[in-house]
C-alpha cells in the first residue's frame, strides 16, 4: 500500500477545515471592503426608487438576484438577515418577498450546517463536556421540537442557530424541515413591516424633508418591532416545546 506524501497527510487533517476558512475569508473580505454598509436600512431608504425600477424592469432575475443574495450572505452568517428580510417586503411586497426569503434562508441555512457539521461537528462530540453533552441528548432526543423552538424564539440569534445544530450531528432532513417551518412567522412578520416602510419614511420626510435621498432618516429598526409582535413569537416557541415538556413530564409521572 502507497504511503501517503506530507501534502496528503496534511490535507487529510486539515482539509476538512476548508469550507469553515473559506467561509471566514469570505466574511473578513467583503466586511474588510465595507461592502456590508451597503445593507443598512439608511442605505436601503436611500436607494429604494432605483431599486424599485431595476425591479420593475428585470422581475424575475432581480427576485433571483436577491434569493441567491441572501442565501448566500445567510452561508456566511451575516447578522443582519432581518432587514433583508424587511427590503424584500419593501420592493417586492410582503407575500412574495417573504416567500422567497424563506427558501433563500432555509438554502443558506443548510450551507452553514454542513460547513459546521463537517468541520467541527465529531470534535465537539469528542470533547463535549456536561452542558454540551446534555445538548447533544436533548437534540438527539427531540431534534425537530428543539430546533423548532429556538427557529420560533425572538431571542436567538439566526446565524447561531444555524451553526449549533451541525455541532451536534442533527439529521439532515429534521435540520431543514424545522428550518423552514420554525422561520415561517419570523420572515412573513418582517416582510410585512418592510411592506408597510413607506408609510414610516413618508412620516419622516414629511418632519424632515429630503431626509430620505439625504441618508439621515432617523428610523430605528427595532422601533418597526412591536411588543405585539416579539409576544406574539414567542407564544409560538412556547407551543412549539409543549410537546418536550409534556413527554418528560409523562415519563416522571408514568
Amino acid at each position: 500500500m502507497e504511503e501517503a506524501t506530507p501534502v496528503q497527510g496534511v490535507y487529510a487533517r486539515f482539509g476538512r477545515f476548508l469550507p469553515a476558512a473559506l467561509v471566514i475569508l469570505v466574511f473578513v473580505v467583503i466586511w474588510s471592503m465595507g461592502w456590508f454598509d451597503y445593507f443598512s436600512l439608511s442605505s436601503l431608504i436611500m436607494h429604494r426608487h432605483a431599486l424599485a425600477a431595476h425591479i420593475a424592469d428585470n422581475w424575475l432575475l432581480a427576485l433571483a438576484v436577491y434569493f441567491l443574495l441572501y442565501a448566500g450572505l445567510v452561508a456566511i452568517s451575516f447578522p443582519g438577515a432581518t432587514l433583508l428580510t424587511v427590503s424584500a417586503g419593501l420592493l417586492f411586497g410582503a407575500i412574495t418577498g417573504g416567500a422567497v426569503t424563506i427558501f433563500a434562508a432555509t438554502l443558506g441555512a443548510t450551507i452553514i450546517f454542513f460547513v459546521a457539521r463537517s468541520s467541527f461537528g465529531d470534535i465537539l462530540e469528542k470533547r463535549a463536556g456536561p452542558f454540551v453533552s446534555r445538548m447533544i441528548d436533548g437534540f438527539n432526543r427531540d431534534a425537530f421540537n428543539y430546533l423548532l423552538f429556538l427557529r420560533l424564539a425572538p431571542v436567538f440569534p439566526f446565524w447561531v442557530v444555524n451553526i449549533v445544530p451541525g455541532l451536534v450531528n442533527m439529521p439532515v432532513s429534521t435540520y431543514v424541515a424545522a428550518t423552514f417551518l420554525g422561520i415561517i412567522p419570523g420572515t412573513f412578520a418582517y416582510a410585512f413591516i418592510g411592506a408597510g416602510l413607506d408609510s414610516v419614511i413618508a412620516a419622516q420626510e414629511h418632519a424632515n424633508p429630503g431626509c430620505a435621498d439625504a441618508g439621515t432618516c432617523r428610523i430605528d429598526p427595532s422601533a418597526l418591532v412591536t411588543n405585539e409582535l416579539l409576544l406574539a413569537m414567542a407564544a409560538l416557541a412556547v407551543i412549539s416545546v409543549l410537546p418536550v415538556i409534556l413527554r418528560k413530564w409523562r415519563g416522571s409521572t408514568g
